[in-house]
């Protein structure tokens, strides 16, 4: 209930009129009642499952929802996650949110917000983007394969996911984090153009992109020649998160006018992975509606993915390494809620 909402609930009780105020009531009441229908859901449900590829081999996935089933401590990957594995699931008309992870990641990676997602009622699935994970990075640059299994496992969800009659075909949204980010961009209706890769590394260089290709001994011409139609996107998708986008300056004003959705776009302040101003700036620069925007102070690039343990602080410490000071858990409670928020309100 907004803020709207309850000075109007509190006019029930001044002095306007009978006729007026019945029609107060009946319109709060009626949106109370269009709510999804959500059981005594205090748990989280997960479980894998895999997703048609078409010729390749299927697409794995993480999905979370609500449960009133008892849960307790599974593993994921190398974290860990409080869970009911493949209970039953609660509530009706539930809210659907796909989740694409970040270059050379897994589904897994976000697991901190998919839960928090669940709690407030709404469905999370991720998808490990083929070729582009942490244990096969062989299609990292087709770029266009991501936002094609993006729209594979929103098909699913909705018709063959087990869960689907929980959930309503009006209420998908994404959220994306890095490549993830521009997964998402493409996804709600933006088309890149990879063509800008080759001016953006004459004029920086020693940029960790520029750099990457240069010791792959790629060209920055390799984007010249993808034609626009390979870009899938997904009209059911009405709402998305980016959070600090890769290729961020691949996208123009042109490129991004089919984005019509309501956008949330985060940057971490101190990214020198994607510095500023060449890649969350020129999206919301290029939007065509303002975005909900974001600066996360002393944040750096990697400090949106989940607080590492100390054993992944050993394995990984370029991800897990976080600027003096900077409470990495403190702030994904931030941004788990401001997540949580924003869809809540928008689909």
């Amino acid at each position: 209930m907004t803020h709207e909402d309850l000075r109007d609930v509190k006019g029930l009780r001044t002095g306007r009129g009978a006729m007026y105020k019945f029609r107060q009531f009946l319109c709060i009441a009626v949106a109370l009642m269009s709510q999804p229908a959500l059981a005594e859901a205090v748990n989280v449900g997960f479980e894998e499952s895999r997703v048609s590829n078409g010729a390749e081999p299927p697409l794995t996935v993480g999905i979370w929802y609500p449960t009133s089933a008892p849960a307790a401590v599974h593993a994921i990957g190398t974290f860990t996650q409080v869970v009911a594995p493949s209970a039953p699931i609660a509530g009706l008309g539930l809210a659907l949110v796909v989740i694409s992870h970040g270059g050379g990641a897994s589904y897994e990676a976000h697991y901190d917000t998919a839960l928090a997602l669940a709690h407030a009622g709404i469905v999370a699935a991720a998808v490990s983007h083929a070729g582009d994970t942490y244990d096969d990075e062989s299609e990292v640059l087709e770029l266009w394969r991501r936002p094609d299994q993006l729209h594979r496992l929103i098909s699913y969800m909705l018709d063959k996911w087990r869960g689907r009659e929980h959930l309503s075909r009006s209420r998908v949204g994404a959220f994306g984090f890095s490549n993830g980010g521009f997964t998402v961009l493409v996804a709600a209706g933006g088309v890149p153009d990879l063509s800008r890769i080759r001016s953006y590394c004459a004029d920086n260089p020693n940029h960790d992109l520029c750099q990457a290709l240069k010791n792959a001994g790629i060209s920055t011409d390799f984007g010249r020649d993808i034609p626009s139609k390979v870009w899938t996107s997904d009209s059911r998708i009405k709402a998305a998160v980016v959070a600090a986008p890769a290729f961020g300056f691949a996208f123009t004003p042109s490129g991004l006018r089919g984005v019509q959705i309501p956008i949330q776009l985060w940057r971490a302040e101190d990214d020198r992975h994607q510095p500023d101003p060449f890649y969350e700036e020129v999206v919301r620069s290029a939007l065509p509606r303002a975005p909900e925007y974001h600066v996360v102070a002393h944040a750096g690039h990697y400090d949106f993915l989940p607080p590492c343990s100390p054993r992944q602080a050993q394995i990984a410490a370029k991800i897990c390494a976080d600027p003096p000071g900077f409470d990495r858990a403190a702030f994904h409670d931030v941004l788990n809620r401001e997540i949580v928020r924003f869809f809540q309100a928008h689909l």
